[in-house]
């Protein structure tokens, strides 16, 4: 038997033995956007001791036209997209892909020229929270849904003014509320829903949404959402909703679409054309303040979203064609850069000392988190078709979303 296998097996059996896993508690849960704590982490994955030459596909299911990242949680895979005119929710077995359950609404969309290529799908993550589903529709629509059975519990329709692309970005959970940036450029607003019931528990419209998803973080003492929107970054109150502090953030292509990464009591942040910036939200004489640490102008990211393992940043730069690169999270210094050419997007998820960056093109590259340049260790084609979604990771297995259907490979 080969090293860490063991340890695998042990984990599998420690959870069949307890049926579904505790909410949010497994360690082989991936329950929302990027991971159980949105910072890009697979879920107990164990390296094998021979890479295989190529992944086992155990099943695939045709889950509609999207690039929302399938979540799990227990023995279930949920996936979003869309069918014909309809958004769909839907839960897998696991194991073998079998539907469990599956619940449409209708959602009639028009893509804007400017996204066709993309096509209608949603492109925002599901969430899983307290035993609900919670879902973002690509017009706006907002859901929850019981997890055990699909049934809808509550939903709040679009707004008039729909996103100029659709949104993309996934909601977050918090004591008991559910958060959303809804509505359009213009007449957007960071809500906070009460997860039970659907109402509105606080609003803030001081800036539209952009495609950024919001993190919960503890800064000075104060619990607060971090969001990017249109034009700014900010951290508003938890339980109010109210403003704490502010800083401008406009991209050239109005696409603010990368999650903020926590680091300690610092935010990174990047956008196209915008390099990466580090900043630390303090309160000063009552006031709220934001210092910069570091900013730095040699990468930059459009829609891929980086990863900081330990002390250092991993992403793929949109400069040059699509560049992987690594950059000190304490100074911000360009540790190292591919030549380019790499990818229009990939999708980065760490793993112990790991990276797996699957690109937009269905290749999967496994490489080290080197801080003295870039080291493939091997690379998988999992997709025919574009693969835009995050993939998620746990254990030995990969559920990767393509444009239209969730595929299980898993690494023997």
């Amino acid at each position: 038997m080969r090293p860490g296998h063991t340890a695998w097996l042990t984990l599998t059996m420690l959870l069949g033995a307890t049926g579904v896993a505790t909410p949010q508690e497994g360690p082989l849960d991936y329950p929302q956007w990027r991971g159980a704590h949105r910072d890009g982490a697979a879920a107990a994955f164990i390296e094998p001791a021979a890479w295989p030459t190529r992944l086992t596909r155990q099943w695939q299911v045709e889950t509609g036209l999207g690039y929302a990242t399938p979540i799990l949680v227990g023995d279930r895979v949920y996936a979003f997209g869309r069918q014909d005119t309809d958004e769909v929710l839907m839960a897998l077995d696991a194991t073998s892909g079998e539907v469990v359950w599956r619940t449409p609404y209708t959602a009639p969309y028009t893509n804007n020229p400017g996204t066709g290529r993309h096509g209608p799908g949603p492109k925002s993550t599901p969430l899983f929270y307290d035993g609900k589903l919670f879902t973002l529709g690509i017009s706006g629509v907002v859901s929850a849904f019981d997890a055990a059975d699909g049934a809808l519990i509550w939903q709040k329709p679009a707004s008039s003014v729909e996103p100029l692309y659709g949104t993309a970005l996934s909601p977050v959970a918090d004591n008991g509320h559910v958060i959303f940036h809804v509505g359009g450029h213009n007449d957007g607003a960071l809500t906070a829903f009460d997860a039970d019931s659907g109402d509105v528990v606080w609003r803030w419209d001081g800036d539209g949404p952009a495609y950024a998803s919001p993190m919960v973080a503890e800064l000075d003492g104060v619990r607060q959402i971090v969001t990017v929107t249109q034009a700014h970054i900010v951290g508003v109150a938890a339980d109010s909703g109210e403003l704490l502090w502010e800083r401008a953030f406009v991209s050239r292509s109005t696409n603010n679409a990368i999650t903020p990464i926590l680091d300690g009591d610092a935010v990174i942040v990047t956008g196209h054309n915008l390099g990466v910036t580090k900043f630390r939200p303090r309160r000063q004489n009552g006031q709220w303040t934001t210092e910069t640490i570091w900013t730095t102008d040699e990468v930059s990211m459009f829609m891929s979203n980086p990863v900081l393992a330990g002390d250092t940043v991993f992403g793929l730069s949109h400069l040059n064609s699509g560049q992987f690169f690594a950059l000190d999270a304490g100074s911000g210094a360009t540790l190292w850069r591919t030549e380019g050419r790499e990818a229009t997007n990939s999708a980065v998820i760490m793993a112990g000392d790991l990276l797996f960056m699957l690109n937009n093109d269905g290749d999967l590259i496994v490489a080290r988190t080197n801080r003295t340049g870039f080291t493939q260790v091997t690379r998988y084609e999992v997709s025919d078709s574009a693969t835009w979604a995050q993939p998620t990771i746990s254990g030995n297995r990969l559920f990767i979303k393509d444009e239209s259907t969730v595929t299980l490979w898993t690494v023997e």
